[in-house]
């Protein structure tokens, strides 16, 4: 049994992958956590097509593809933040507005001769085809993701529990709502080499949607959701391994069934700070 578990990461290719998602994870199951929370997870499903033009564009332009992945999710991630900041609209429609621009304008671009051949590796990933150079740039990017959240936990969970106080209390939700759009957009740069920035989302909400079920207290949450990222990280890889699955495709489908086994513990209840 051990040796099923093990014998996967004597290939370069699966030790890379697991470097990639454990890095990944740092952030993304702590950032899934405070986007569950605020209820953003349907800017977090759709953010990332705003990739799209980015893409074509960084193409085109002969810049890296990062670049132009980057640009595109910070663009949609702004767009979304003002929209919401309209009390009658809301972030669900700034959501359906920007992204669907963003989605379009891609589309347009895209008819353009010199297409992006790598735009589908982008959307889906590439996991077991991730190189160091990939994971130094995913462990900036999450770390700094990481850092972000570290450094703003006070007013994040100030704005994300008692609104109507906060900003007596010095936390500005006009200011920390975006912020998590940003932090947000740069977790889903960071897994577009590895995950692509359809399967990230997956990485992102089930842990954290699994951690809300199984703890009460936020820290303990958080770091919860962090640790069955990096489980669902390194099983997906060992089902991919045995399996001959698609890499990305079994980690994400590995997070959603540990959130759902969590869910049906029947025992999710509102941290506690």
């Amino acid at each position: 049994m051990v040796a099923w578990l093990t014998d996967p990461f004597a290939s370069p290719l699966l030790q890379r992958a697991l470097a990639e998602v454990l890095v990944l994870s740092l952030a993304c199951g702590p950032l899934g956590v405070w986007v569950l929370l605020y209820r953003e997870a349907y800017a977090a499903e759709s953010i990332s097509h705003g990739m799209l033009p980015g893409l074509v564009l960084a193409v085109l332009a002969g810049a890296p593809l990062v670049l132009g992945a980057a640009a595109g999710v910070l663009v949609a991630a702004a767009g979304i933040a003002l929209v919401a900041r309209d009390e009658r609209l809301g972030a669900d429609i700034g959501v359906a507005v920007c992204v669907s621009a963003l989605v379009g304008l891609g589309a347009l671009l895209a008819l353009a001769p010199a297409s992006p051949a790598r735009l589908q590796e982008l959307m889906f990933g590439d996991l077991l085809g991730v190189t160091g150079r990939d994971i130094v740039l995913a462990a900036a990017l999450a770390g700094a993701a990481g850092l972000a959240l570290v450094g703003g936990y006070r007013s994040l969970l100030l704005v994300g529990f008692d609104r109507g106080t906060a900003r007596a209390l010095g936390a500005r939700p006009a200011r920390w709502e975006p912020a998590l759009l940003a932090v947000l957009a740069v977790g889903t740069v960071a897994a577009a080499p590895g995950l692509g920035s359809l399967l990230l989302v997956a990485l992102v909400l089930a842990p954290a949607a699994a951690a809300l079920a199984l703890t009460r207290r936020l820290p303990f949450t958080l770091a919860l959701a962090a640790a069955l990222a990096g489980i669902s990280g390194a099983a997906g890889l060992v089902l991919s391994y045995h399996l001959e699955l698609a890499a990305g495709a079994s980690v994400a489908l590995c997070a959603v069934a540990l959130a759902a086994l969590a869910l049906l513990a029947g025992r999710q209840v509102a941290p506690a700070h």
